[in-house]
């Protein structure tokens, strides 16, 4: 009987075991495959490989993110197509606005922390004779205004042509032109604003075209139901191809990672002469990755926040490694729907809202980088200027994905704004491939506990909804039955008519609750 009863434990232990491996395999794969690709390429890192050798040994990462770019494009505008159409108008105006209020919050927020950290370590005190120079790193040019950054933004909202933002963004460039001769015969030149078309997708206009499309589609009423069923039918053969695609990610991974390690040139130069940077954009991180995010949806739900986070260890693996919000998106929607069973109607019009919005890690290492950039030079930034940073980080991190070239363009916009100088940006730009990895991590969190906050606050509404529902089906048998008992003697009957005719509405649902 003890033998039969070991054997029982043995096999229930076997097939937890392969139950868990089956469950994670796809996660236990991911990892691995970041840790051998780290192993990897500090082997292959000694073979002194040439530029073409690298391009080869890279390859099977970039056709990873060849693919995780190719599925943006119909998961993003599909999805957000049949989330806008599967909710009524007043659910996607709350939802909307408690989303927008969600991400503009934690990106200031997270402003905040940047700021703070950066005055804590003073991670540019001392580094005056940091230069681009002794670096060997070559200058970046940011002549953009401000203004003009802004203004691209509200551009990019509305593309002039839907086809051509599948592929193309706005961006002002400048050219001078000749306006006229001074009092000595000399040519006066002023810079004009040029709009281009730089390659890049413009997701931010697609994302607006997206929402606004599928709410014109709800408002149609019967007539929008078939193409309605024909987006659905589309997102739900895209995610298909997302769980394929899943497939290839560990290995993927492992050359993306193992390819950035070879590439690395004097990596010991960068750390010890930006280390401080390095150190403060990553406490920043995981202040707000691991205490700040957390806290907002315990307070939101009473939820455990890591027992959620631990079903997105895919998703974050491949921010880490692909450094692109827009490329974690397709494994985040299919985590988020089938780890945490979020609504696919929250997570699929949320998600592709907070992929391109919310910027939480990106704000932080450029309130850190404005602040490095003004110890560097020793300049004392006042009140004003701080306020100023704080703002500006939280606006243009908003906008990043509608402004050409990323997170260099928004710190060079805030540098604008408080008058430093831009002569450091690369600087930046030498440390962006560390500090850019727990930017996407903490970027991706954001969306993800939005998605599972929203969540919840719409399975609150439904429960109070279906609770009215009933209280009005009790209500109404509860006044049919008392009429019932009531119809057995005509005279109280005629009592019962009389005295209801001569009370006012307040007395007579007064009456029904004494009757209920």
């Amino acid at each position: 009987m003890t033998q039969l009863e070991n054997g029982k434990k043995k096999t229930s232990c076997k097939d937890k075991l392969m139950r868990f491996l089956n469950r994670n395999m796809l996660v236990i794969m991911t990892v691995s495959g970041v840790l051998v690709g780290v192993g990897l390429g500090m082997m292959v890192r000694n073979m002194n490989l040439t530029r073409a050798q690298m391009t080869y040994f890279a390859f099977p990462g970039e056709m990873l993110l060849r693919m995780l770019k190719m599925i943006i494009l119909p998961l993003v505008v599909c999805s957000l197509i049949s989330g806008a159409a599967s909710l009524d108008t007043r659910s996607l105006g709350k939802l909307g606005g408690i989303a927008v209020s969600y991400f503009l919050v934690t990106t200031l927020i997270a402003s905040g922390i940047g700021v703070s950290l950066a005055f804590i370590i003073k991670p540019g005190v001392g580094a005056g004779a940091l230069n681009t120079n002794n670096l060997g790193l070559e200058s970046v040019n940011t002549n953009k205004e401000t203004t003009d950054s802004f203004l691209d933004l509200a551009r990019n909202l509305f593309p002039a042509n839907l086809v051509a933002a599948a592929f193309r963004s706005y961006a002002t460039d400048y050219k001078m032109v000749a306006v006229g001769n001074d009092t000595n015969g000399t040519i006066l030149y002023q810079k004009v604003p040029v709009g281009t078309e730089p390659d890049g997708m413009n997701i931010l206009g697609l994302v607006l075209f997206a929402m606004v499309f599928g709410v014109a589609l709800r408002k149609l009423g019967e007539e929008g139901e078939e193409l309605i069923r024909f987006f659905n039918a589309f997102n739900e053969a895209t995610m298909v191809l997302v769980s394929w695609i899943m497939w290839y990610v560990p290995f993927g991974i492992m050359f993306l990672v193992g390819s950035k390690i070879v590439e690395m040139e004097d990596v010991v130069l960068l750390v010890t002469s930006l280390g401080k940077y390095i150190f403060a954009s990553v406490l920043g991180h995981i202040i707000h990755g691991g205490v700040i995010l957390p806290l907002i949806y315990f307070g939101f739900t009473r939820k455990n926040p890591f027992s959620f986070l631990s079903g997105l260890i895919t998703p974050f693996t491949t921010a880490f490694a692909t450094c692109s919000s827009s490329a974690t998106l397709p494994s985040m929607m299919k985590c988020v729907e089938e780890n945490n069973g979020v609504d696919k109607r929250i997570s699929r019009f949320i998600l592709p809202i907070g992929a391109t919005v919310n910027m939480d890690g990106a704000a932080i290492f450029q309130c850190v980088a404005a602040v490095f950039i003004a110890q560097l030079n020793n300049i004392e930034l006042n009140a004003g200027q701080i306020f100023t940073i704080l703002v500006t980080a939280t606006a243009s991190s908003v906008g990043a994905a509608g402004i050409p070239a990323g997170g260099i363009i928004t710190i060079a916009i805030i540098l604008e704004a408080i008058g430093l100088p831009t002569n450091d940006l690369s600087l930046m730009l030498a440390v962006d491939w560390i500090v850019d990895r727990t930017t996407t991590v903490v970027n991706v969190e954001g969306d993800a506990l939005g998605a599972g906050i929203l969540h919840h606050i719409n399975q609150q509404e439904m429960k109070k909804q279906h609770l009215g529902e009933e209280l009005a089906e009790v209500l109404v048998d509860a006044v049919a039955n008392t009429q019932a008992d009531e119809e057995t003697s005509p005279l109280v009957t005629h009592q019962t008519l009389g005295s209801a005719g001569d009370q006012s509405p307040r007395e007579t649902a007064e009456a029904i609750e004494s009757v209920l």
